[in-house]
């Protein structure tokens, strides 16, 4: 059983092939997608798709390149968005130092009220970190997380930065990156991880992993991820595949994966 805990199935690319894609998911094995929104648009969109596929969950939430865009009422339009049926999370939300596509100030601001609106709410979260370490740690720290945890998604530090957001009760989610021959730090990561702390993830249409880099990601390809982790681990693809679709059913409360 494959969960690819983080999509972006909405995405333009996906435009033309969307149903063929998730198909191609299906007989790959993957038995749930958790499809991830970066705006209020796209969580409408994302709260839709779920509704169309019981297989098919949502994160709805405020992406930091959004931060110095969302309305004045955002906070209320992700209260409703949340409550929606097939939503399991409120994300992706956090910082991202490198691109700087909103102030930092309102990136810091947007994802502290976030917080505090998925501590409200008992919801977990799903946190974009992006050349922000300190930040996003600090944060987490003062803030806290909340009682239903979250998710480090597409983790790319190292092994000491994971054992400190592992401290505050997240789980890493590793994506196609981890295939990458350049990818320095995520083999130790990989390998290290505690299996109840491990989760897998396309990020697609982004970062897809060998041998398709460069090229359009999908959630078929999470397989290669899981592959790869596994042979970093030294054990079979279904032991790590089964292992982090139990941590993704546990975190993000999923039932009934595999029907519909």
């Amino acid at each position: 059983m494959l969960i690819d805990t983080h999509a972006h199935l909405d995405d333009e690319q996906f435009a033309q092939d969307r149903l063929k894609v998730m198909e191609r998911a299906r007989e790959a094995g993957v038995t749930a997608i958790v499809n991830s929104s970066y705006d209020l648009a796209s969580a409408a969109a994302a709260v839709k798709l779920a509704g169309d596929h019981s297989w098919i969950y949502a994160t709805c939430g405020i992406h930091p390149h959004e931060a110095a865009n969302a309305p004045s009422d955002y906070l209320d339009q992700l209260r409703i968005l949340l409550a929606e049926p097939g939503v399991v999370a409120l994300g992706e939300i956090g910082l991202d130092y490198f691109r700087n596509l909103s102030p930092r100030e309102e990136q810091q601001r947007v994802f502290r009220e976030q917080l505090a609106l998925a501590r409200e709410l008992a919801v977990p979260i799903v946190i974009h970190n992006r050349d922000a370490h300190a930040d996003v740690l600090e944060i987490l720290r003062s803030d806290g997380v909340g009682p239903a945890g979250g998710v480090m998604h597409c983790f790319s530090g190292s092994w000491e930065m994971a054992e400190q957001f592992m401290r505050l009760g997240l789980y890493i989610s590793l994506a196609g990156p981890v295939t990458f021959v350049n990818a320095a730090r995520l083999p130790e990561v990989a390998s290290k991880l505690p299996a109840g702390r491990l989760l897998l993830e396309t990020d697609c249409p982004y970062l897809a992993p060998v041998p398709y880099r460069g090229r359009r990601n999908e959630p078929a390809y999470v397989r290669l991820v899981a592959g790869r982790v596994a042979d970093l681990r030294g054990v079979s693809m279904e032991e790590i595949a089964g292992v982090a679709a139990q941590n993704a059913c546990s975190v993000f409360r999923l039932k009934g994966v595999g029907h519909g």
